[in-house]
C-alpha cells in the first residue's frame, strides 16, 4: 500500500475512486479525476491496474491486479475478487484512509462492497440507495430505496425517512425535510400492509429531524411535493426507470419536432435559451450519482455511463458530504430515532 500521509492537496483524507468502473473507464474517469483534483482541489486516490490508467499527475493510485465486470455477480465478485479496484476502494474507507469512494461500476458490487468491506452504521436495518430527482423546485426530491432492499417491511421504511432526512440536510441544506411515503393513494388507509403501517408508525414518531407529511403518488415526485420519498427497493427502481424513460421519450420526441425542418430548427434556438435551466437540471452529469446511506462510510453510486463530467460532479458531491459530517449526523439521528 502507499504512503498517504504526505498528500499535500489537503489535510482532509482523500476520495477513492474506482478507476476500472464504467462503460468509459479507465479514461474517463482519469480525466474527471484531473478535472476535480486541478479545478476544485479535491484529494483523491485512484485504485485500479496502473498500466490501462496511465499518467494521473500527482493524483497517488493503488494498483490492483483484477476488475469487477458491470455484467458479474455481485456478491460472488466481491468475495473472489479480493484484489478489485471496487474492493481496494471501500478498503480504503474502512482503514481510514480514504473519506468516501464513488464508483461507476457494477451497482451491485459497488453496495456489496461497501457493505462487506464498510459494513452498516449502528442500528441501521438494511442500506439504501438515495436518488436526487429534478422536480419543479431548485432543490432535487431525496428518492429511496432505488433498489437495493426488494421488499421492505415498515420499521426499514421508518429508518429510510430518517436516513433521506439527513441526507437532505447535508447535501441540500434543508432545516426540517418534508417526509413522505411513495403509496397508491395521499389517504392514509391507502398502500400495502407495510405502507400502511409505516404511516402510522411516522405519523405518531415525535422527532426533530423531519416533517412527516404522508402519502404522495408517482405523479408527484418531480413536483416538489415532498423533499424526502420513501419506498420499497422494487418499487423505487420501477419508478425511477419509469421516470428515466418518460424523460428520454419526451426528449427525443422535442429534439425529433425541433428538428423537423428550418423554421422548427429557428423556434428551437429560441426555445433552447429559455429551457436552458431545465435541460441543466435533468442532465444526470450535473447530479453525481445516488448516494448508499447506511453503511459506515460515505459511498456514492456513479451511473455506468459516467463522462469526465459526471465524475466531477460525484467527487464533488462526495468532498461535499464529508466536509458536512454526513456519517456522524445519520449516526446521531438514528439513535435518537430508535
Amino acid at each position: 500500500m502507499i504512503n498517504l500521509a504526505d498528500n499535500g492537496a489537503s489535510q482532509q483524507l482523500p476520495v477513492a475512486l474506482d478507476a476500472m468502473g464504467g462503460d468509459y473507464a479507465p479514461s474517463e474517469i482519469v480525466k474527471g479525476a484531473l478535472i476535480a483534483h486541478e479545478q476544485y482541489g479535491i484529494p483523491i486516490i485512484l485504485t485500479g491496474m496502473a498500466d490501462a490508467i496511465g499518467d494521473t499527475g500527482d493524483i497517488p493510485v493503488v494498483n490492483c491486479s483484477e476488475v469487477i465486470g458491470m455484467d458479474d455477480d455481485p456478491a460472488t465478485s466481491v468475495r473472489r475478487k479480493k484484489d478489485s479496484s471496487l474492493v481496494r476502494a471501500a478498503e480504503l474507507v474502512r482503514d481510514g484512509m480514504a473519506s468516501a469512494m464513488v464508483s461507476a461500476g457494477n451497482t451491485g458490487a459497488t453496495m456489496a462492497s461497501a457493505l462487506f468491506r464498510m459494513g452498516r452504521v449502528k442500528g441501521i436495518l438494511r442500506p439504501a440507495i438515495a436518488t436526487p430527482i429534478p422536480n419543479s423546485t431548485d432543490i432535487p426530491t431525496v428518492f429511496l430505496d432505488s433498489g437495493a432492499n426488494i421488499d421492505c417491511p415498515a420499521s426499514m421504511l421508518v429508518q429510510f425517512a430518517t436516513m433521506g432526512a439527513v441526507f437532505s440536510k447535508a447535501r441540500y441544506g434543508l432545516d426540517n425535510p418534508r417526509v413522505a411515503i411513495l403509496s397508491n393513494g395521499e389517504e392514509s388507509t391507502k398502500g400495502n400492509a407495510d405502507v400502511k403501517e409505516a404511516h402510522k408508525l411516522l405519523a405518531d414518531l415525535v422527532t426533530s429531524e423531519f416533517t412527516f407529511i404522508g402519502n404522495v403518488e408517482g405523479r408527484d415526485l418531480m413536483q416538489g411535493a415532498a423533499d424526502v420519498v420513501v419506498t420499497d427497493g422494487f418499487t423505487g427502481n420501477v419508478a425511477l426507470k419509469a421516470l428515466e424513460g418518460s424523460l428520454k421519450f419526451f426528449v427525443d420526441a422535442l429534439m425529433g419536432a425541433i428538428g423537423h425542418d428550418e423554421s422548427t430548427r429557428a423556434a428551437g434556438k429560441v426555445l433552447f435559451e429559455q429551457l436552458s435551466l431545465t435541460i441543466e437540471k435533468l442532465d444526470p452529469d450535473n447530479v453525481g450519482g445516488a448516494m448508499l446511506l447506511g453503511v459506515d462510510g460515505i459511498c456514492l453510486i456513479s451511473h455506468g455511463s459516467s463522462s469526465s463530467k459526471a465524475i466531477v460532479s460525484a467527487l464533488r458531491v462526495a468532498n461535499d458530504l464529508v466536509k458536512s459530517d454526513l456519517q456522524e449526523h445519520l449516526r446521531a439521528a438514528v439513535q435518537s430515532v430508535g
